[in-house]
């Protein structure tokens, strides 16, 4: 079995892997609102190669709840953003990516929310990923089933993914007691053998001292 502080590296390296490949994570965007404050409608997607270079559009829409139609909000081009439906006038402002056209977060922070912000609203992010010979296109649909609420509530899902960090740090701590306790043991082994080892070997050397001594008195006589 590999050394406890190897196992601890190893772990540390793939946790830390995990969360930097990139710089960029994809994270589903909040669903709840609350009336009267600020709300972040997050459209995240990461470039699978990021050395590739490459430029980005983003484009949202906005279907109210009971309604069949989207109405285009908003546009983040080149040239800057532009808010295309008078609904949103001076309550939409950009939160994505920053002095890049390579973007991988397009997310708008919607201010003032209102009930009648409830609703549905998509996210596109148009990609062209440039290579050598040739140039990439691939458009990316996120969608977000937004609910407005007079007064913050905590959902499932957080309550879940709180559970699931705690008992993700117990497990590891267990983990690492477990190891200690092993590794205590192991050295705790090996020190008695150094020991028993010490010990037979000073025997063997009194005998052999005892036996030397003995053949000389017998010389002497």
């Amino acid at each position: 079995m590999a050394p406890a502080h190897l196992l601890l590296l190893a772990l540390l390296c793939t946790l830390f892997a995990c969360r930097c490949d990139g710089a960029c994570a994809e994270v589903d965007s909040d669903t709840e609102a609350v009336a009267g404050k600020g709300f972040k409608l997050g459209c995240i997607s990461c470039k699978r190669r990021s050395e590739v270079p490459g430029s980005a559009t983003v484009e949202w829409y906005f279907r109210p709840k009971g309604e069949s139609d989207f109405l285009h909000i908003y546009s983040y081009k080149e040239d800057g953003p532009t808010i295309e439906d008078d609904l949103f006038m001076d309550r939409i402002s950009w939160s994505g990516s920053k002095r890049s056209h390579d973007i991988q977060d397009g997310s708008i922070y919607l201010l003032n929310v209102t009930f009648n912000d409830t609703g549905t609203y998509r996210c596109f992010l148009n990609r062209f990923l440039f290579y050598e010979n040739y140039e990439y296109n691939v458009l990316v649909d996120k969608v977000v089933h937004l609910n407005v609420v007079a007064k913050a509530t905590r959902g499932t899902a957080s309550i879940v993914s709180e559970v699931m960090m705690y008992v993700s740090i117990i497990g590891l701590q267990v983990w690492l007691l477990i190891e200690m306790i092993y590794c205590y043991r192991k050295i705790a082994a090996a020190g008695e053998e150094a020991l028993r080892e010490a010990a037979n070997a000073e025997y063997l050397a009194i005998a052999s001292e005892g036996k030397d001594n003995c053949a000389g008195v017998q010389v002497g006589e």
